[in-house]
């Protein structure tokens, strides 16, 4: 990783600890929060297996996928979040006891989504790669 490249990568970073982070707080607070959200305590342990799912492949692909569609999956990854948690709150302020479970689900699924994107997504090439193209250029022209 060049100089430039590690600030923009600790972005990354933060972001996939973020995920493992609040996944393993799902699982160890399940029952209590699940209380507090109006879910039941599996669906918050699923929702905290897929939150450390999705934060350690974005962690394990830091360096092996490119910096723009980690930034792209990022942006998506928190739009979704933040109109999920209005959603959420909005149903909760009408006295409707869907929100919990809407914000659940929701974290639930969009990391799988999201991890799921990144593996698919094309590696960068390595440098050793990128030179054997170089030479292989050279030779043809």
């Amino acid at each position: 990783m060049t100089p430039s490249a590690a600030p923009r990568r600790a972005g990354i970073v933060a972001d996939g600890v973020f995920k493992a982070l609040l996944g393993a707080a799902y699982l160890i607070g399940a029952s209590r929060l699940g209380d507090l959200l109006g879910v039941s305590a599996w669906w918050m342990v699923a929702s905290g297996v897929a939150l450390l799912i999705g934060g350690g492949i974005e962690l394990t692909c830091v360096r092996s996928r490119p910096f723009r569609t980690h930034v792209r999956l990022m942006v998506a990854y928190d739009t979704g979040w933040v109109l999920t948690a209005l959603v959420g709150l909005l149903m909760a302020w009408r006295d409707g006891s869907a929100g919990g479970e809407v914000w659940i689900g929701y974290q639930t699924a969009a990391p799988l989504v999201c991890a799921a994107l990144l593996l698919i997504a094309t590696p960068v090439p390595s440098a050793s790669d990128t030179r054997a193209g170089i030479r292989r250029w050279r030779r043809r022209a």
